[in-house]
């Protein structure tokens, strides 16, 4: 597990183990709440996923979530809703350094995630000085180091993206390839299947394609068994469960053993 560090710190240590290829277990946050971000923090788990996308999160709710990490070893990572050069602006200005972008087809959709987290010339990221990622303007590096400390990790989840799977890798800037079973499923015909012979074959395709460019591959996979299926396929950014489906599985054991 990673060790504790405050959240305007460099390097990010995130991004330095993701590239490393070092194994890395994190858990989903998807009931949009500080006080059960901050419990997952408590866990030590590598990294927490914020989101955005499937959630009922925004920035205004995920600054407390932030706030509520800040003492946790657990790297906070945020989805936002869309490949959204705006809504990461403002996500990035509000203190995430770790990103999943969700939903991405081709190179040129991966190239737009990276410049939209990168100041010019790298990049299109729109300024202001004084915001919470740089601690309100008290950070004197801040603007010649950000660039270097932003992760970003895309998601394929469809067709297209595993066609494009390798050129998206390839992409400068692209940490990793996070493969979404759930639409992926549903994109090759299969919703609700993700073990489907096919969308197998497809996430083989991902891992192959990664493998070329030496990025790393990422998955959620609350089922154990899979999780431990696609680690032995090599991914090393495995999301292993989430707050939602834990509370409901623990919750639902409980209710039933007094029934």
């Amino acid at each position: 597990m990673t060790s504790a560090t405050p959240y305007c710190a460099f390097p990010n240590r995130f991004r330095q183990d993701l590239r490393a290829g070092k194994p890395l277990f994190g858990c989903w946050c998807s009931l949009g709440n500080m006080i059960t971000t901050e419990v997952l923090g408590v866990a030590g788990f590598d990294w927490l996923l914020l989101d955005a996308e499937h959630a009922p999160n925004d920035v205004l709710t995920l600054v407390p979530q932030l706030m509520a990490l800040k003492d946790s070893a657990s790297a906070p990572v945020v989805r936002p809703p869309a490949n959204d050069t705006v809504v990461i602006k403002r996500l990035l200005d509000a203190g995430f350094h770790n990103f999943l972008i969700p939903m991405v087809e081709s190179a040129d959709e991966a190239r737009r995630a990276v410049a939209a987290t990168r100041y010019p010339p790298q990049g299109m990221r729109g300024i202001s000085v004084s915001q919470r990622s740089n601690r309100y303007g008290t950070v004197a590096d801040y603007f010649r180091q950000i660039n270097d400390n932003i992760a970003v990790v895309v998601q394929i989840e469809s067709p297209g993206g595993v066609a494009n799977a390798a050129a998206i890798a390839a992409v400068e800037g692209v940490d990793g390839l996070f493969i979404g079973p759930s639409d992926l499923a549903a994109g090759y015909g299969h919703l609700g299947e993700p073990s489907h012979p096919e969308v197998q074959a497809a996430m083989a395709e991902v891992f192959a394609a990664a493998k070329l460019c030496g990025k790393p591959v990422g998955i959620l996979a609350p089922v154990e068994a899979d999780a431990r299926r696609y680690l032995a396929q090599g991914a090393t950014l495995v999301a292993v469960g989430s707050d939602l489906g834990t509370l409901r599985s623990a919750t639902q054991a409980l209710a039933d053993r007094y029934r």
